[in-house]
């Protein structure tokens, strides 16, 4: 991926320094839960792909999703100056890409594009959705409007995953942004509002086709992003596509407990998340990234 050289983002805050925790425990709903129930969670997590904010909530015996309803004791560390080693400046400027597309997309639509920030930190941090911890990958959390990536992520993909490559790195952020794009849009607060309305399986199939159009979005922002700065080398698209498939729900269950068990998606298949990432890629059309109203994903 040609990246060097190119804008970076200033919408980058580190709290590394210190691991971001100041060891407290989370209070969700009113109740505190403990190391376990947080440990239950990330292991439901890795196995099941499901969401680990939407399981404390569970564990925690409360209604709603990260985006709503959660709170917390944990003191928010200040940020610090950015590290400049040659990955944080590679998110930076993957970030000022999508900030680019954005701006522009939303422009041409007669709307503003809101810059998300991104968060850098190590092990755990505080947020609006929750205690955010490194075992559940990068995330968004709408009530901030801040995408939080651990870097050792990026490592996890290439050593357990088998998704290596700097473009797959872009595509994973580029997929967090996408849940931004969403949450302007005023898309996840519809979805959000069916939760405790429906049954699990529908909330679920909701989230899998949340997952499908960030995945359709972080296309979009590739196939403009390729048109304005020829970013792409050999091999890029290639990248993306094996990490969006590495990360279906089916893989991931297949590769954790031998069986998939389809009703329980919260992402979508391989075979989706990569249908719907080429989708964008090749249109480059917000239009087409519409999961929603799709007889078949």
């Amino acid at each position: 991926m040609k990246w060097e050289g190119n804008r970076q983002s200033d919408n980058v805050e580190d709290v590394r320094e210190g691991g971001g925790s100041t060891g407290r425990g989370i209070s969700i709903g009113g109740r505190g839960l403990g190391v376990g129930t947080i440990v239950i969670a990330l292991l439901g997590s890795w196995m099941f792909g499901i969401n680990p904010m939407t399981l404390l909530n569970i564990l925690g015996g409360v209604e709603g999703g990260a985006e709503g309803g959660v709170s917390t004791e944990v003191e928010r560390p200040a940020p610090r100056v950015t590290a400049n080693d040659t990955m944080t400046q590679f998110v930076r400027t993957v970030l000022a890409d999508t900030e680019d597309v954005w701006r522009e997309q939303f422009a041409r639509a007669g709307g503003t594009y809101k810059d998300p920030k991104l968060t850098l930190f190590r092990g755990s941090v505080p947020t609006a959705c929750g205690q955010g911890q490194s075992a559940m990958g990068p995330f968004y959390c709408p009530g901030d409007q801040k995408v939080y990536i651990d870097l050792g992520f990026y490592e996890v993909m290439k050593t357990r995953m088998g998704a290596p490559g700097d473009f797959a790195q872009a595509y994973v952020i580029a997929h967090e942004v996408g849940h931004h794009v969403q949450n302007l849009m005023g898309i996840s607060g519809k979805v959000d509002a069916m939760r405790g309305r429906i049954s699990e399986a529908k909330q679920n199939a909701l989230s899998v086709r949340l997952e499908l159009q960030a995945d359709c979005f972080a296309g979009v922002w590739a196939h403009h992003a390729q048109a304005a700065r020829q970013i792409l080398e050999q091999g890029d698209v290639e990248e993306a596509l094996n990490a969006a498939s590495q990360i279906g729900d089916d893989t991931l269950q297949r590769k954790s407990q031998g069986t998939v068990v389809p009703e329980s998606f919260t992402h979508g298949s391989s075979a989706q998340r990569v249908t719907w990432f080429k989708r964008g890629l090749q249109t480059g059309a917000i239009a087409q990234c519409n999961t929603f109203e799709a007889k078949q994903l």
